[in-house]
Formats: structure tokens, C-alpha cells, sequence
């Protein structure tokens, strides 16, 4: 029996604010020509406060890739160990007892990934299988659990240890100025997330099935353009009224379960922008409340990429308000345009 045990969230120091966003964009650009669209836009993300790994000056230099890279290794390695080691105690296991570590990040890169270094600093076995995933945005938080769910279906003793690193701010690039650039600078942070899938025992969420699911050629609407100048985060504006097709693929995942969409005890999916959520609580008939995580996610540290889902589930156990049996749903939306979707049922189990 799998169980998704409690997340452990890490946010960098340096915190800039709604208000602050929007001064920096009047000043910066106040030659665009559509300031005022983009400045409205921002203030409808509900996004007041967000993380950062440096100071807002230093975000808004670009002092090249090959910085940029040093500064992701340094920072992982500076942040990621602690909020391992907090994610391995939530769930009452050892770094030895953990048989895969699925590491999800796609904003640095580096080879070999930062899972064997966390092998070799944090004592897991050296038979520890590694998974990194860099390129399914912000759906690797989902499919990060599915793989995990996955690993333990077929090992059902296996322990699978999860971590999301995403340093959002590595991306800003200050000669890009499209809308869709514009407003993911007042929308995206940085943080940290570790949780741990237990094969047996547990608190948690009892993982019941998974799915995946694509919307046909739309693979241009979230991308990267890899330049010398490191990536750059193309958004098209179709982009915010994706619910809409892939509502009834989250309705057919839970059918699968013999459950209905629109009538669980919990949600917990991919918060990239408030009509996400508003557009999902219209298409699954839920109410507005049933996103609360989300929202909270959103509203403190912005959209934080790969680790929206397991920050919304940290906040779903710091409520306590689940009961053995309540079912629920996770998504995660990225690139592709891709969801990974999760269903599972609460269980307050011991751990063995």
C-alpha cells in the first residue's frame, strides 16, 4: 500500500511583494505599450508574496548561463539537504530505507543530477535508484508521485523519496518583454519540497491510481527556448483556458476508480494561476473552498513550479481536518500540455 506521507516546504529568504512587483514593472518598462494590461494582469494573479535565492537586484542582472549554473548547484546544495532530512523524519524512515529518489527541477541543470550527490552527502545506499525528471515543468510534481506510486506497485516494500527544487528566479531573462514574459516575473518563486512515498505504513495518502494525459498539438503553449542566455519561458495566451479539455480527463481518471470528479473530500492540484482554479471549480462543479491549498500556495509563494502540489498537501496536513477514507484528487498541468493526475485516500496509519 503506497502512502504519500507529509511534505516538507523550505522558501529562500529574500521576499518580494505584490506591490513591490508592481513598482519594479511601472519603473523598468514604463515605455511598454502594454503596461497597463500586463500591470493589471499581475495584480489578478493574487499572488502577494513570493520567495526568492537572492536579493531582487541581484535577480534582475543577468551575469550568464555559466553564473546562472554555479549559483543553482550552490543554492540546491546549500537548501536541499534539510528539507530531505525533515521529509525522511515526517515519515519515520532512514535514508538507507529508500530505495528511489525521483528529483524534479526544470529551472538548472546539471550532470550527474543532484541525486548522486545526495547519495553520497546524506548516506542512502549506493544501490539507490535515481530518477531525475527536467522537463515536464510544472507537472513533475505529479508525475514525481506517479512514478513513485508506480516504483511501489511493482516493489510494494520499496520506500521512494521525492524532491522538487525550483529556483524560478534562475529563469528571468531582462530582454524578454512579452506579456506572457512580463507577467510570469510577477508570478513565479523559488522553493524547496521533499515527501516520501512509503511501500508500507504510514499517515497519509493511501495512492489508489494514476493517469496522464495530453491535449493534442499543444506542445508550443509551455516551452523553453534554449539560448546562450539560458532558458526562456515561452507562455502562450490560450494557455489559461486549458481546464476546459482536460476537466473531462480528470473526470474519466476518477470514473476509473468507479468516484465522481466532482464530489471528493480533497483537491490538491497545480496552482499555475487563479483561472486555473476558478475554471476548475466551474467544469468540476465544486465549490470555490475546495481549492483552498491551492490558493493558499498561490496567494504566499507565488507559482513555485514542481513544487505547487507537494506544498498544497503539506498545507492539507498542517489543517488535520482528513479522515481515514476521504477521497481526493492531485494534478499537475505543465508542458505539452500535459496532466498528471493521482487519486488516493486519506489513512492515518501507524508507521511500521
Amino acid at each position: 500500500m503506497a502512502v504519500l506521507c507529509k511534505p516538507a516546504i523550505a522558501v529562500p529568504e529574500y521576499v518580494i511583494t505584490q506591490e513591490d512587483t508592481l513598482e519594479l514593472a511601472r519603473r523598468l518598462h514604463k515605455d511598454h505599450t502594454q503596461l497597463k494590461l500586463v500591470l493589471r494582469l499581475i495584480e489578478h494573479t493574487g499572488v502577494l508574496t513570493r520567495h526568492l535565492i537572492q536579493p531582487i537586484d541581484k535577480v534582475l542582472k543577468h551575469p550568464g548561463l555559466d553564473a546562472r549554473s554555479e549559483v543553482y548547484e550552490e543554492e540546491s546544495k546549500a537548501r536541499v539537504p534539510a528539507v530531505v532530512r525533515q521529509a525522511l523524519d515526517q515519515a519515520e524512515l532512514e535514508a538507507r530505507q529508500i530505495d528511489l529518489i525521483v528529483y524534479v527541477s526544470c529551472t538548472g541543470f546539471m550532470m550527474p543530477a543532484l541525486t548522486a550527490w545526495l547519495i553520497n552527502k546524506l548516506g542512502f545506499r549506493s544501490e539507490t535508484r535515481q530518477m531525475p525528471i527536467a522537463q515536464l515543468g510544472c507537472a513533475a510534481g505529479g508525475a514525481a508521485i506517479n512514478r513513485a506510486h508506480d516504483f511501489c506497485t511493482a516493489y510494494p516494500d520499496a520506500n521512494v523519496l521525492i524532491v522538487a527544487c525550483e529556483f524560478c528566479s534562475l529563469c528571468y531573462q531582462p530582454t524578454d518583454l512579452g506579456v506572457g514574459s512580463l507577467l510570469s516575473n510577477g508570478l513565479f518563486g523559488d522553493a524547496v519540497a521533499a515527501t516520501v512515498v512509503r511501500g508500507k505504513g504510514g499517515t497519509g495518502i493511501h495512492l489508489e491510481r494514476n493517469g496522464s494525459y495530453l491535449i493534442p498539438h499543444t506542445e508550443d503553449w509551455i516551452s523553453y527556448a534554449v539560448r546562450s542566455t539560458g532558458f526562456h519561458f515561452l507562455l502562450d495566451k490560450r494557455v489559461p483556458g486549458t481546464m476546459e479539455p482536460l476537466a473531462p480527463a480528470l473526470r474519466a481518471v476518477a470514473q476509473e476508480q468507479s468516484w465522481d470528479a466532482g464530489n471528493l473530500d480533497f483537491y490538491l492540484v497545480h496552482a499555475g494561476g487563479p483561472r486555473i482554479l476558478d475554471d476548475l471549480s466551474r467544469f468540476l462543479e465544486v465549490p470555490h473552498e475546495a481549492f483552498r491549498f491551492s490558493r493558499a500556495t498561490l496567494t504566499e509563494y507565488g507559482n513555485i513550479a514542481s513544487a505547487v502540489i507537494l506544498d498544497a498537501l503539506a498545507r492539507m496536513f498542517d489543517e488535520a481536518s482528513s479522515l481515514d477514507g476521504h477521497r481526493g484528487l492531485m494534478a499537475g498541468f505543465g508542458p505539452g500540455i500535459t496532466a498528471e493526475m493521482a487519486l488516493g485516500t486519506w489513512t492515518s496509519g501507524s508507521a511500521e
